[in-house]
């Protein structure tokens, strides 16, 4: 079930990037990203399945990043 909603929400990101309704600089997409390879990244750990596990943890370290920037530019813009 987690990879299942892990896969649908890349997928949602994807379309929404594609179809001009969301921007891939924009936090909501990274953290759909994010959730949905973190997601990936567990399931395919879980049945063992090590080269697409190894891709989703590397591309949930790149997205835990791309959101600490984001934070990290939001605290930085408080007075």
């Amino acid at each position: 079930m987690i990879g299942t909603l892990g896969a649908i929400a890349l997928l949602i990101a994807y379309g929404l990037v594609s179809t001009a309704r969301m921007t891939g600089d924009s936090l909501a997409y990274q953290a759909i990203n994010l959730g949905g390879a973190l997601a990936l990244a567990v399931n395919s750990g879980y049945h063992g399945a090590w080269p697409s596990a190894i891709l989703n943890i590397v591309w949930t370290a790149i997205g835990v990043l791309t959101v600490g920037r984001f934070v990290a530019r939001k605290a930085a813009r408080r007075p």
